[in-house]
């Protein structure tokens, strides 16, 4: 049941475990001056007379700006561990990012004493699919959560790029919090975080240097002017060599999601399958093209 609860009776303590967006945000502010609010939030009812928000935290502070005294409220019960996880199993409808799932995991981990097996058998996954969250949490610095959370770097970066890094015995949790801190907050392109990450982690130390500097705009023209030299090459040569730079970044995007976030729904099961199947039997066709093309690089 939907009810009308004021503002300043809603407590925001699970604020942080969401991430923030600034232009989706905006995008939601213009929405509700011209049509309202048209979703409840969602939380818990705690008592006199706090209602502990879960779900609609950019509709609250969309709401503050507007100076709104009521706000549509939707209750999950009075059970806070069962209320965080009504709302890991909406995400299957209504999207929740991998991240913020790991968050409220952590939580009921640590506050509420639930194990692993708990929530697994609560949100009807598998113990693999809550560890797998659980682990990349643990990857993650204070620093590097509260940059994410913030809005300041962006998750996707952090799952596709930067992991890439932390596995890497080379590379330290504090030299992932120093390109963290040069690059968060300035408005970069994933792209140019990728760019910059390379460059950072795998580039010269005076590159690492300037990075750290701030010298950002100085960086990622050096890094793009060195991958602008493809531009001797014939139309032909550089579609190739993009297809190529973007296959790559597929193999590693459905290495990490095989790994760490295979889904349990027998429906998707039953489509990959198939596509698996017809990958697979491509797999020494294009084995052989790829050594037969790295063997005429070699030889230039």
């Amino acid at each position: 049941m939907v009810e009308q609860v004021e503002m300043s009776h809603l407590d925001l303590r699970y604020e942080s475990f969401r991430l923030k967006s600034r232009k989706t945000e905006n995008i939601l502010l213009a929405s509700i001056i011209n049509h309202g609010i048209q979703e409840p939030v969602k939380g818990v009812d705690a008592g006199n007379p706090p209602y502990i928000l879960l779900d609609g935290f950019k509709r609250y502070r969309c709401a503050r700006k507007l100076d709104i005294r009521m706000i549509p409220y939707q209750s999950f019960g009075s059970d806070a561990p069962l209320g965080v996880i009504k709302l890991i199993r909406m995400s299957n409808a209504k999207p929740l990012s991998v991240l913020e799932q790991a968050r409220l995991i952590e939580e009921l981990q640590k506050v509420h004493a639930m194990t692993t097996a708990d929530i697994a058998g609560l949100l009807e996954k598998s113990n693999a699919w809550v560890s797998m969250r659980t682990g990349i949490f643990n990857e993650m610095s204070r620093y590097v959560k509260k940059m994410i959370f913030d809005g300041k770097f962006p998750a996707y970066s952090f799952m596709y790029t930067l992991r890439r890094f932390i596995r890497m015995k080379t590379v330290s949790a504090a030299q992932v919090d120093d390109f963290v801190k040069a690059v968060a907050g300035k408005g970069l392109s994933i792209r140019d975080i990728e760019l910059l990450a390379n460059g950072y982690f795998k580039g010269s130390d005076d590159l690492r240097r300037q990075i750290e500097q701030g010298n950002i705009t100085w960086g990622l023209s050096r890094l793009k002017e060195s991958a602008s030299r493809t531009t001797d090459c014939t139309t032909a040569e550089q579609n190739m060599l993009r297809d190529l730079e973007y296959l790559q970044r597929y193999i590693q995007k459905v290495t990490f999601r095989i790994r760490d976030d295979a889904p349990d729904n027998d429906a998707f099961h039953a489509q990959a399958g198939i596509l698996v199947q017809h990958i697979l039997s491509l797999m020494d066709g294009f084995k052989l093209a790829m050594e037969t093309m790295y063997d005429r690089c070699k030889q230039t």
